[in-house]
């Protein structure tokens, strides 16, 4: 795979921690120049010098996705320094932990603000170059994305919003060869469900599954990178996952049962 990644130029959001560091080490070793973004300078710069460090190409850019002119600064400072676009993976994502009936509006408006208006205005704005390179556009997903879950309605609504959203860019361009990945890994040990926000905003700060149980991110960060190599589509990553796809349309009933069972052993679980 790396004659397939080398020098190719490739932007991950959500980059200093989880899928996203992993996806940004593991694309350096194979020796593509990594664009690393995310909201937490200290952490990015961590990640950036550990790289250089190694003798890696890394550019590090400070960058909230929920901010279209922060979207359009990542997009078009990587295209003045190295020229366009290969791949853009959209990354980033935060998650949440209440009821519908008790959060409040601004928890769903915040996940939809990051979730998906941040691959609308990465995706938007890199899409002229990823389309002259015949580029790959990545959404890192989640099961949510197919099946609404118990406690996270806004996190299942911006993974079904994002699922729409990338399923008619790559409609839109298949005959100028984009290539478009829709990637749903399984629960992946990282700090998502820490900072998962609650019914007020405040964020959960423990995780309520053990996290040691879970896929590795640098696991997760090889299927993905792949997935790309292979130019696949939607990819499940779990047995539960494609199960869930597959049952849903068969015995929907069974897979809602199967969620809320699963979701109420969660210690201290908010279904009732």
């Amino acid at each position: 795979m790396s004659d397939f990644f080398n020098g190719k130029i490739v932007i991950i959001t959500g980059a200093s921690s989880g899928i996203g560091k992993a996806l940004a080490y593991r694309l350096s070793e194979l020796g593509a120049i990594a664009v690393i973004a995310s909201r937490s300078a200290e952490k990015l710069k961590i990640v950036a010098e550990d790289l250089k460090s190694a003798g890696r190409k890394v550019l590090a850019i400070t960058a909230d996705v929920s901010k279209e002119e922060e979207c359009r600064r990542l997009v078009e400072t990587t295209v003045q320094t190295f020229g366009g676009i290969d791949i853009l993976i959209n990354n980033a994502g935060i998650s949440m932990k209440a009821l519908f009936s008790e959060v409040d509006l601004t928890v769903l408006k915040r996940l939809m603000d990051v979730n998906f208006w941040g691959t609308v205005y990465c995706s938007k704005y890199a899409l002229p170059y990823l389309i002259e390179r015949k580029g790959s556009l990545v959404g890192v997903s989640s099961v949510a994305g197919y099946q609404g879950l118990p406690g996270r309605s806004g996190y299942s609504a911006s993974k079904f919003a994002m699922h729409g959203l990338l399923e008619s860019i790559r409609i839109e361009n298949r005959k100028k060869k984009l290539h478009v990945m829709i990637f749903a890994p399984a629960f992946t040990a990282s700090e998502i469900r820490k900072h998962a926000l609650l019914a007020d905003g405040k964020e959960q700060g423990e995780s309520p599954r053990r996290e040691e149980k879970l896929d590795s991110p640098e696991y997760v960060a090889t299927q993905i990178i792949k997935g790309i190599r292979n130019r696949r589509r939607n990819q499940i990553l779990s047995v539960e996952g494609k199960l869930t796809v597959l049952l849903k349309r068969l015995m929907p009933g069974l897979v809602d049962w199967g969620y809320y069972r699963e979701f109420a052993k969660e210690p201290n679980s908010i279904l009732k």
